[in-house]
């Protein structure tokens, strides 16, 4: 969803910052959140830059302030990726089911997809809360697959961020990357991937349905 739907993962990492200035805590920047951890769920982003023992609660409360300050200085940025609209419909008219995998919360779900009224574009909606592990593991996008009722060698994920990306990987699914976040040269060392792109305009459900029927299977590890 985020970096995908809109270009919207600056306004986390600057929340992120933000927090952790205010609180007097040293060793994030939006760069260093945007590369090794963008997409990961809140307790995972907390583990990995503060401290690895914080509690469930503690990490939650961290959360929800984070969350609070990037709706209220988001809210009048979040707009569709270029040509995001086009392509949903586009996918939706050849009936293609379509799903939304995030580590982004309930109430992030909710914020982001009323702003772009885009609340009933999708069968499946999964966030971290209602799988064991978050991204960069693949139980998110397995469990969309599963509410799709789509195998995971039938679905293609599209990501922005190198956990996301990872996850798709491990789930055994090809992948669009998104240059929201990081870099072309940043999803290199990807193999199944079997695109790049900067937002939507140049892509067609149909010629990315051709490409993915030539490529080999991705391989489920």
């Amino acid at each position: 969803m985020d970096g995908v739907l809109t270009d919207n993962m600056r306004f986390h990492a600057d929340s992120w910052v933000q927090l952790f200035r205010d609180f007097g805590l040293e060793g994030l920047d939006a760069e260093r959140y945007l590369v090794e951890t963008a997409g990961m769920k809140g307790l995972d982003v907390l583990r990995y830059f503060l401290d690895p023992n914080i509690s469930e609660a503690e990490a939650a409360r961290f959360t929800e302030l984070k969350d609070f300050l990037y709706r209220v200085t988001s809210r009048e940025l979040i707009t569709p990726l270029a040509g995001l609209e086009a392509f949903l419909d586009a996918a939706e008219a050849q009936q293609i089911r379509l799903g939304i995998g995030t580590g982004a919360g309930p109430k992030n779900i909710a914020y982001v997809l009323g702003l772009l009224n885009l609340t009933d574009k999708f069968q499946a909606v999964v966030d971290p809360f209602q799988v064991p592990r978050g991204k960069p593991h693949p139980d998110i996008f397995l469990r969309a697959a599963e509410l799709l009722g789509v195998h995971p060698s039938g679905c293609v994920v599209f990501e922005d961020a190198l956990p996301g990306i990872e996850a798709a990987r491990m789930a055994g699914m090809q992948c669009v990357a998104i240059t929201t976040t990081n870099n072309a040269e940043a999803f290199s060392r990807f193999d199944h991937i079997v695109q790049v792109i900067d937002d939507f305009t140049e892509l067609r459900p149909d010629d990315l349905l051709e490409k993915l029927s030539k490529r080999e299977p991705a391989t489920l590890t």
